[in-house]
């Protein structure tokens, strides 16, 4: 007797389309459960416990190769660290994969922008968005130097020890809202007001309930969340922004009768970023929720940049040295837009430590969303963010296939074929390990070496994501490289001595950004 197995069509059409394009499965896979992957759990488990879940994951790729796969419970997984691979998720096969599956865990605080939305609504707040972050609008340093000078007003000069990374948490919440909304919430100065001070504190929760929101009900049970409380916390920021929004209406309305006037007639404003979604568009929420995904973009990642940069900073004299020779030339006063670009030693320090702390493709809760899903394998970070080279903020990223299609590398015993990716399958990029390739940046690739992009040869194209790349590149890179440049070369200028106070290794947190778990503890003394 025969026994007749009808396929489906769409296992058919899948396989026919594997072989047109000559992919080869891949070879190796993270799990030895084929069906749900629970035996890394208690591994992982512990991993997280001793703060090293990023730490351990080069040598995943070490033993399983640079792609492989990584089995869950709801969800199936490819990995990789190749640029050739990244390179068609982000951009040559753009089309083809959604990360919309953000939505339902940041709708909550954010609203619905350009960080949880895709196709033509993420076109429509790209657009809405990207003329505030043009050369002229970032170039004003002025701002910039008020805020240092509240910085400055915090910090010992004597030597005394002082965590930087709680600063700079104050510091960019104060610079991120002065840029939108055209007022500091001060959170630096002690003359905040009561409102400014309930929003900061709301603002910091309302992010931590974005942590648990997404996680699988199988996760939950290891995680506390109230949210009516979040819910409290999200009405709480969106009624405190929402002010500025009624606010850069009001402003635009005024405005209207000076389009009469001649261009000489008129005295050109600060920009102000809310008034100028304003003027672009009608509707209020969406001007709302545009600045909610800014906010929270421009505030965290800027402050987990500065927090690691000077956290390796304070380990090298040396390089602190070599940064306040190539200061020395402004003779103390603050650096011009111009000044602050062609240094070339600040440049190679942020190369080696970089992040867009305003880009407008990235949040922050991605890094949690790692960790999760490295517990039951789940494959599902939420969001998109430039990284670090040595410290990611944000140490992986995610695409869902959205119809079937291919991977350039990664299938055959040699991984280099082709790999068939089915619609629903996560392609997930690790940037942390792949800026960790020795083939890559050398042999000391795990070392803070400024020093190897000075002459030009280091050119890693995709094997380098500082800002993304492809149709969703942050367009705020200009204003975040300028924010932090900036710090370093006012700090370098301040302070004859930067001091590590904390004889450890850098040891990752787990939060809406990956920091320092002990803060950036040091000493600073000044000229």
């Amino acid at each position: 007797m025969h026994i007749l197995v009808r396929l489906p069509p769409s296992y058919l059409a899948r396989r026919q389309f594997a072989r047109a394009h000559g992919c080869q499965p891949v070879a190796k896979s993270a799990n030895k459960d084929p069906f749900f992957g629970l035996d890394t759990i208690p591994a992982t488990i512990r991993a997280l416990r001793e703060n090293r879940i990023i730490a351990r994951t080069p040598e995943f790729y070490r033993r399983f190769g640079n792609t492989h796969k990584v089995i869950g419970i709801v969800s199936k997984q490819i990995t990789t660290i190749e640029p050739e691979n990244i390179k068609t998720v982000l951009s040559l096969n753009f089309k083809d994969y959604r990360l919309g599956f953000r939505l339902p865990s940041f709708k909550p605080l954010l609203g619905e922008g350009i960080f949880d939305t895709d196709g033509d609504q993420w076109a429509s707040s790209r657009a809405l968005i990207r003329p505030s972050f043009t050369r002229d609008q970032v170039a004003d340093l002025t701002i910039l130097e008020d805020l240092i000078q509240d910085l400055f007003a915090l910090l010992p000069r004597d030597g005394k020890t002082v965590d930087l990374q709680k600063l700079f948490f104050q510091y960019t919440i104060d610079s991120a809202t002065e840029f939108l909304f055209g007022q500091s919430v001060g959170t630096l100065k002690k003359s905040q007001s009561e409102s400014d001070r309930g929003f900061a504190e709301a603002f910091y929760n309302a992010q931590e309930a974005i942590l648990t929101r997404g996680i699988p009900f199988p996760l939950k049970l290891f995680f506390s969340h109230d949210e009516a409380k979040a819910e409290k916390y999200n009405q709480i920021c969106r009624k405190f922004v929402q002010q500025f929004v009624d606010k850069a209406f009001q402003a635009v309305e005024l405005k209207k009768p000076e389009t009469e006037k001649s261009d000489s007639d008129i005295k050109r404003p600060r920009h102000i970023f809310s008034h100028e979604l304003a003027a672009r568009t009608t509707d209020r929420t969406r001007v709302l929720d545009e600045l909610m995904n800014v906010l929270l973009a421009g505030r965290d990642t800027t402050a987990s940049l500065l927090s690691n940069l000077f956290f390796v900073l304070a380990k090298d004299p040396a390089i602190w040295a070599k940064l306040r020779r190539e200061v020395a030339f402004l003779e103390g006063r603050p650096p011009t837009y111009s000044e602050l670009n062609n240094m070339k030693y600040v440049q190679c320090c942020m190369n080696e430590c970089k992040i867009a702390p305003s880009c407008l493709e990235l949040l922050s809760a991605e890094y949690f969303k790692f960790a999760s899903s490295c517990i039951l394998n789940l494959g599902r970070p939420v969001l998109t963010l430039p990284a670090l080279r040595l410290h990611p903020v944000v140490p992986r990223n995610n695409r869902e296939a959205i119809r079937n299609t291919v991977l350039p590398l990664g299938g055959g015993q040699d991984g280099l074929s082709p790999v068939f990716v089915p619609k629903g399958t996560f392609v997930s990029y690790n940037v942390y390990a792949m800026h960790r390739r020795t083939d890559i940046y050398g042999p000391d690739a795990e070392v803070f070496r400024p020093e190897r992009w000075e002459d030009g040869k280091l050119q890693p194209r995709w094997g380098y994501l500082p800002f993304n790349g492809g149709p969703r590149i942050c367009i705020g890179q200009r204003y975040a490289l300028t924010e932090v440049g900036y710090v370093l070369v006012r700090m370098s200028q301040e302070f004859r001595v930067l001091e590590s106070r904390d004889p450890g290794p850098w040891e990752e947190s787990r939060g809406l950004t990956v920091t320092s778990k002990n803060g950036t503890k040091v000493g600073l003394t000044a000229d």
